[in-house]
């Protein structure tokens, strides 16, 4: 069985269980303390961050842009990442987008400061962050709303990775009720469809010890 060392509100490691469900390719999810420093872990991959993929032959593969463009190569027959050309850089883009900007402006404020910190003994959160975080979220959710108004999906006319990046982020943030979906109704709509899509069911079953999701986060018609 393939093992995914992940933390279950890691935006990276909610991507790839996506990738991983979409695709079918069973696994088994294994929470992995990074803060702990665990040797064993680190001796596999010396960042000693999550995610992690190690498939059944033993490969290990960390981070979670490689895991998935390995998944694209691997495992061809649920294509993620486009058809033509430019409908890839489309893809890659709104990847980059979210795993990058969206996560430096908003998650790394938001998500990082109000449970990360707590989990790993890091003190309170900083308040000139949140302030950042809430401010920037507008911003994301008002482009988020137009991709989601204007495309049948948010990188075009097909499912693709930059939806799964894009719904872990947003449910991480849904997940500590951050997310205002009302100021962004075509989002929403679109949220709700990928949460209604069967490799979505796990991060809805997630719970976090400390920490109560708001009665929307699992409703699928929220």
């Amino acid at each position: 069985m393939r093992i995914l060392y992940h933390l279950p509100l890691s935006p990276y490691c909610r991507k790839v269980r996506l990738v991983l469900g979409e695709k079918r390719l069973p696994f088994e999810p294994m929470m992995e303390r990074v803060w702990e420093r665990r040797p064993d872990y680190l001796s596999v991959n010396p960042a000693g961050t999550v995610p992690m993929l190690v498939e059944e032959n033993g490969l290990s593969i960390p981070n979670s842009s490689v895991i998935c463009e390995y998944l694209e190569e691997a495992y061809p027959d649920t294509p993620l990442l486009g058809r033509t050309l430019a409908e890839r850089v489309e893809v890659r883009r709104l990847v980059a987008w979210f795993d990058e900007k969206f996560a430096s402006e908003v998650t790394q404020n938001l998500l990082h400061e109000k449970v990360m910190k707590r989990i790993a003994g890091r003190g309170n959160p900083d308040g000139n962050a949140l302030r950042a975080g809430y401010a920037n979220i507008r911003y994301h959710l008002s482009y988020l709303d137009w991709l989601a108004e204007t495309r049948k999906w948010l990188a075009g006319p097909t499912l693709s990775l930059a939806d799964f990046a894009a719904a872990s982020h947003l449910s991480c943030l849904d997940f500590i009720n951050d997310v205002d979906w009302s100021k962004a109704p075509a989002a929403k709509d679109w949220y709700a469809r990928m949460k209604s899509r069967p490799c979505f069911r796990p991060l809805l079953n997630d719970r976090v010890t400390g920490i109560v999701p708001p009665d929307h986060y699992a409703d699928l018609d929220f």
